[in-house]
């Protein structure tokens, strides 16, 4: 036998004990992780498998703190009336949990730290006719007593009557409205036949102050819309905040072959978007945020409730809080803590500490 393959064979079999021992200790690390066990109901409605790039790792995590779920957002749903062009949490799959699994995972989440729970979707509004998120909304302040309840919602859904029944349980109500011209909607997606959306939000921010909810806008910059000056508009309706966000790709979301959406074509720079916050710098209750700050900086739960990692420019979940719990789904977000805080995530967020006139 020539010398090269006697040399050749221990090097290949150390390489392949190395290879299965690793294997080993993976494994043994996801088996030896504090998890609680799952319920049997939750079997029933299990979420697809992650992807592999998000499933279980033997790293040093456990050597440092575990994150906390300060705040969450919660996209209990993908579905949505609307077909704003540069969505990036679109329609791809029509799943909501049943309300009691929601509740179910919403404890844990107080238990694990959570002080400020938002729902979006999709449109939160579509399920049930709002029943859902209201249920929802009522839970979290009456029965888990969160300091912080809020909605983002397009508001084309919401009714009087709804604010009648679980007005006083909601905190925040964020609207979307990207222009005050119609025509700009319509480009975007915001259309909707002969229902005018800036007529809605006024109505929403009368809403608002009769039944001391606090009011809010959020602005997707773009293409269409970077032109636009806002001040007059926004300083009329005077939200407690007016979030201001960069137009961001995310693969398989809004760009991609798997992608709903080609949001390409909505992009703007870094500079057309200073260019912007500069033209309204002078609006107190301006928050900007760009495409670096929104993409780690927010804890995402999706229709499953598996935190989604966005820092590889995709959304890559987690396994469900539900199998595997807080702490352990947690690991695998992506959370960025300290830009959370820098971009001002935590603020006076309950409606009980904010000196609003109503």
């Amino acid at each position: 036998m020539p010398l090269g393959v006697l040399v050749w064979l221990p090097l290949a079999l150390a390489r392949a004990v190395l290879a299965a021992l690793r294997g080993r200790l993976g494994a043994l690390c996801w088996r030896l992780a504090p998890f609680p066990l799952p319920l049997p109901a939750w079997r029933r409605v299990s979420a697809p498998s992650p992807s592999a790039a998000a499933g279980p790792r033997c790293e040093q995590e456990g050597d440092t703190e575990p994150l906390t779920p300060t705040s969450v957002n919660y996209h209990f749903t993908r579905q949505c009336n609307y077909k704003c062009g540069f969505c990036f949490h679109t329609a791809k799959t029509s799943f909501v949990l049943p309300l009691e699994e929601a509740k179910r995972g919403l404890a844990m989440l107080k238990e694990a730290g959570m002080e400020k729970i938002n729902f979006s979707g999709g449109e939160p509004f579509l399920q049930d006719r709002g029943e859902f998120v209201g249920k929802l909304v009522q839970f979290c302040k009456q029965d888990l007593k969160l300091p912080s309840v809020s909605i983002v919602s397009n508001g084309s859904l919401i009714r009087e009557r709804w604010f009648k029944k679980y007005g006083e349980y909601l905190d925040i109500l964020a609207i979307s409205c990207d222009s005050f011209d119609e025509n700009v909607n319509v480009l975007i997606g915001r259309g909707q036949g002969k229902k005018n959306h800036v007529e809605n939000l006024h109505k929403l921010r009368q809403w608002c102050r009769e039944y001391a909810v606090a009011f809010k806008i959020n602005s997707v910059i773009n293409r269409f819309n970077v032109e636009e000056d806002m001040n007059e508009q926004i300083k009329a309706l005077n939200p407690v905040r007016w979030k201001v966000f960069q137009c961001l790709l995310i693969e398989g979301e809004n760009t991609g072959e798997d992608a709903l959406r080609e949001a390409e074509k909505f992009v703007i720079s870094d500079e057309d978007f200073e260019q912007f916050l500069n033209r309204h710098k002078d609006v107190s209750c301006l928050v900007p945020e760009s495409n670096q700050k929104m993409r780690d900086s927010y804890l995402i739960l999706d229709e499953y409730m598996r935190f989604l990692n966005c820092r590889n420019g995709r959304k890559e979940p987690s396994k469900s809080i539900l199998d595997v719990g807080v702490e352990a789904a947690i690991k695998f977000s992506g959370f960025d803590e300290e830009m959370f805080l820098k971009r001002g995530g935590k603020y006076v967020w309950s409606k009980a500490d904010m000196k609003l006139d109503w």
